[in-house]
């Protein structure tokens, strides 16, 4: 996926060339490792870490014959490195450098992904304040409710990518381990200080009860973390497309000089980076779900996560950094349209201000709630029905007339009231009042 979005040192990390790179990167950490505790002489070190490089088409080429990937690597580092390389993977079993591997490909893919979350979350903070207190309709089944602020629908979009990024913190601090403990992880050809060595020199964590494998629940946690966020960004997106509809047009998604909506139709002006990434998020919840499928492995291992992990590894920790871009792309270029939110608001003619006559009626009257509801209810039928303002309505029944005086029912009908909270809202989202 190659636009103005895809981040080069992300897609990077994935090539063949990187695995490669990095399963060198693990194995001259465990010859380091011997070196220091004597089993490997400071010469064939010396020979190991000058010699040592990756020849990516020579790798394949072996693994032509050889059907196995790590062997194929290994006898490509032999043809480098010559005698000395008899000390390369010593003691170790593939899952060992693969596994460790992974673990610093992972790390390396979700701190990439974890400055995305902080650009998301500084474009939603700077939005919800630019909007705090700017009224527009809250609505629940599609339908208006009664007002909030846009401000407010940004706080809430805020808080929420802050547990998306709390989560996968501790997926990707959850991932960042690694293992070299032999062939069912008991060290029988190693010793578990040679395994604190190399992966102290890599920065992971050492699993503390390894089998073959590092145990895939840790996998599962980082990619259902994944998922999770997609699902908060389609979220977003499903809450902007509703938001450009033409019958509503609060918001509108830039466009570009020169860009087109349609082939058919010139006037288009679709929503179609918020309908993308609804799209996409189904690809990064679909992969969870593989993930999960992962940690049942057969005994201390079996190889059916392997071809899995090939292809969610880079699908999702690329698509989720290109999707947390585009929504942060999109967030900046939102057009904001105050003056449809102000129309939208009465265009059902007031009836949002229904629950604060019925509790007016309730609290002050002490009307039974059920009599007060029906005759607020009566109320507003009669005003969408009539295409009346409630409060009109509301000001000429002689039943509420009654009970309140005319100050009174003004005061029904002061929209500040839907907002008086916003502050103490700001302030527990954001830890003070103004940016």
């Amino acid at each position: 996926m190659i636009d103005r979005y895809s981040r080069p040192e992300m897609s990077s990390l994935w090539t063949q060339e990187q695995k490669f790179a990095t399963w060198l990167e693990v194995e001259l950490a465990v010859c380091e490792a011997w070196t220091r505790l004597g089993a490997i002489d400071a010469r064939s070190m010396a020979e190991i870490r000058d010699r040592a490089s990756v020849d990516v088409a020579r790798v394949l080429e072996i693994e032509e014959e050889t059907r196995h990937d790590v062997i194929a690597f290994l006898t490509a580092l032999e043809e480098k490195v010559g005698g000395a390389a008899r000390f390369i993977h010593l003691g170790c079993t593939s899952s060992d450098i693969v596994d460790t591997a992974n673990a610093l490909l992972l790390t390396r893919a979700g701190r990439i992904i974890l400055k995305d979350f902080d650009n998301i979350l500084e474009t939603l903070k700077n939005l919800a304040f630019a909007h705090k207190g700017r009224l527009c309709m809250g609505r629940t089944h599609g339908i208006h409710a009664e007002p909030t602020s846009f401000g407010l629908k940004m706080a809430g979009f805020h808080a929420e990518f802050m547990r998306h990024r709390r989560r996968f913190a501790a997926a990707v601090e959850d991932v960042r381990v690694g293992k070299i403990s032999g062939a069912v992880g008991t060290y029988s050809a190693l010793t578990p200080e040679v395994e604190g060595i190399a992966l102290g020199l890599l920065g992971l964590k050492t699993d503390p009860v390894s089998t073959q494998v590092v145990q895939r629940d840790r996998y599962a946690h980082y990619f259902t973390s994944l998922a999770l966020t997609a699902g908060g960004v389609e979220r977003v997106c499903v809450e902007l497309r509703h938001l450009q509809r033409t019958e509503v047009m609060e918001v509108e998604e830039g466009f570009a000089k020169g860009q087109k909506g349609s082939s058919a139709m010139p006037h288009k002006k679709n929503p179609i980076s918020a309908e993308n990434m609804s799209g996409l998020a189904r690809l990064l919840r679909g992969n969870a779900l593989a993930a999960m499928e992962n940690t049942a492995l057969w005994h201390e291992r079996d190889i059916s996560h392997s071809s899995v992990e090939r292809v969610i590894m880079p699908d999702s920790t690329i698509l989720a950094d290109y999707i947390l871009q585009r929504l942060d792309g999109l967030l900046r270029g939102l057009r904001v349209l105050p003056e449809n939110m102000a129309k939208n608001l009465m265009a059902s003619q007031g009836l949002f201000f229904s629950q604060s006559v019925l509790l007016a009626l309730v609290e002050e009257a002490a009307l039974p709630r059920q009599e007060a509801y029906a005759l607020v209810q009566e109320l507003a039928m009669r005003s969408w029905e009539e295409k009346t303002p409630f409060p009109d309505l509301v000001r000429s029944d002689s039943r509420l007339r009654a009970l309140f005086t005319p100050g009174r029912l003004e005061a029904l009908f002061d929209p500040s009231r839907y907002l008086r909270h916003e502050d103490e809202i700001f302030a527990r989202a954001f830890g003070g009042g103004d940016a």
